[in-house]
């Protein structure tokens, strides 16, 4: 970072007095830190990293107390971050203000296959911290395995259920998922057994049904996994725990079970059941029924959940869930993002696949290409349909999809929204993400506005394309420094 980089962050930060998802405060008036361990580790879990200021009192109103040596307090960091696996290189930079020293100290991200950073000293289940908001906190057993799977490549659909029968699978279905190796994988069929291609294509190991094959032929996966299900509720408003005219918390409910295929077909009959049509002139001047979210778009949702979600034994207890809102539907699943892909590259690059033995058996059976079009169909369709483009969240071993309607007027609809939203400063990606709508639209349509009227603050007027920029509501901020 340049001195004039800190300089301006510096001004941000006593502007604002907060620190962030990547900005960490430290006085280091009296010496240096003795517990850097939990900032560097969770720093370094994250993509974009972070930086640990030092020389700022956040007790005393984030007044600048400077730093008792600066090239000391460097030296003692460097040995704390030596004592990290993998050890991590910090940036450092050194500016003056006020006649005090604060020295920063960058804290790259490290690749996903290195995850988790933790401290040597801890051991990896008491060292290893994710940052979540401001604070950083102890990462989670599961958080860890996840890790760990994806570098050993531990594929858990391939984990055996040691108390099924095949003869307990649904034969039908079976029989025709054998007739499509055999026509499609020409190669493989020759001159082998029925045992020999479950054993190859993972429906089995050493003939014991592996999870994949019960949760695709069982006829009911549910005695085994009662939670590798789907809770589908329609909430008569916006938020959960809002209540319906005659009080009621839900409008339809159900819980949702089967193979997976059937899951899908069932949860996208309750998709159906709870949303509503609306009748258009189409392109041929004929009246036309449509719903009022593109089923296409909704089915590629429900199905990415049903496939990628994560069947390890960490998440036996965990459904997928479907929350039909007034005004947007949210399917989450358990498991976030694999393989280190960013929410910025969902539909760009060719991502890592978690559980490909579900993924092969349910090509041949065609429930889905597994051909990575799942994500391009989603915004396609909403954008064919004039509909926000779909936010998703990947965080907390979740990832969730959610799918907005269309508003009149989105500029009136937002701009109290967006400054509510900024009654304390937000990033474009968290604005963006708040809104639901694309970058351009958001940015150009809504925030540029605000901005223009006075409405909305920046946090670094003078570089208004910073990457550290940041947007405040003027009156949220008068009002609490007023209290």
């Amino acid at each position: 970072m340049r001195v004039e980089e800190l300089n301006e962050l510096i001004i941000s930060i006593k502007k604002t007095k907060t620190e962030t998802n990547n900005i960490e405060l430290k006085s280091a008036f009296k010496g240096c830190p003795e517990k850097l361990y939990d900032s560097i580790s969770s720093f370094s879990n994250q993509d974009e990293g972070g930086i640990i200021i030092f020389g700022i009192d956040e007790k005393n109103n984030f007044s600048i107390c400077g730093v008792y040596e600066a090239n000391d307090l460097i030296k003692k960091i460097s040995e704390q971050c030596k004592q990290m696996e993998p050890p991590v290189r910090a940036l450092f930079t050194i500016t003056n203000i006020e006649d005090k020293n604060i020295v920063s100290a960058e804290i790259p991200g490290i690749d996903y296959y290195e995850r988790p950073c933790y401290y040597k000293g801890a051991g990896k289940y008491k060292g290893s911290y994710v940052r979540v908001g401001d604070s950083d906190e102890p990462m989670t057993e599961y958080e860890i395995y996840s890790y760990e799977a994806y570098k050993k490549r531990i594929k858990d659909d391939i984990r055996t259920i040691d108390d099924k029968k095949i003869k307990l699978f649904d034969l039908g279905k079976y029989d025709k998922y054998l007739k499509a190796v055999k026509e499609e994988r020409e190669n493989l069929a020759n001159n082998i057994t029925n045992e020999e291609i479950n054993e190859l294509m993972g429906l089995t190991v050493e003939g014991i049904p592996t999870l994949a094959a019960t949760m695709i032929f069982s006829k009911y996966p549910q005695s085994y996994f009662p939670q590798y299900s789907i809770i589908a509720v329609s909430i008569p408003g916006v938020n959960k725990g809002d209540l319906g005219e005659n009080s009621e918390r839900f409008i339809d409910n159900k819980r949702i079970t089967g193979p997976i295929d059937e899951m899908l077909e069932l949860g996208m009959n309750f998709i159906r059941k709870n949303i509503r049509q609306k009748t258009i002139i189409n392109e041929f001047g004929k009246r036309e029924d449509r719903y009022e979210y593109p089923l296409k778009a909704i089915r590629e949702a429900l199905l990415n959940a049903l496939v990628h979600r994560d069947y390890s034994r960490y998440t036996e207890g965990t459904p997928i869930s479907i929350e039909i809102y007034t005004d947007r539907i949210e399917i989450t699943n358990p498991g976030s993002l694999y393989g280190g892909v960013s929410i910025n590259e969902l539909g760009v690059v060719r991502p890592e696949t978690r559980n490909i033995i579900i993924s092969n058996i349910l090509e041949l059976l065609h429930v889905t290409e597994n051909r990575y079009s799942g994500i391009p169909t989603i915004r396609k369709e909403l954008l064919d349909n004039a509909m926000p483009a779909p936010v998703f969240i990947s965080k907390y071993g979740e990832f969730k999809v959610i799918i907005r309607k269309c508003f009149d007027d989105k500029n009136d609809s937002y701009e109290e929204k967006v400054l509510t939203f900024c009654k304390v400063p937000r990033t474009r990606e968290e604005i963006v993400a708040f809104v639901g709508l694309s970058k351009n639209h958001v940015m150009s349509q809504i925030v540029q506005p605000l901005v223009d009227k006075g409405k909305l603050l920046l946090t670094m007027p003078n570089k208004p394309r910073s990457s550290f920029q940041k947007y405040y509501c003027k009156w949220y901020i008068y009002i609490e420094v007023v209290n």
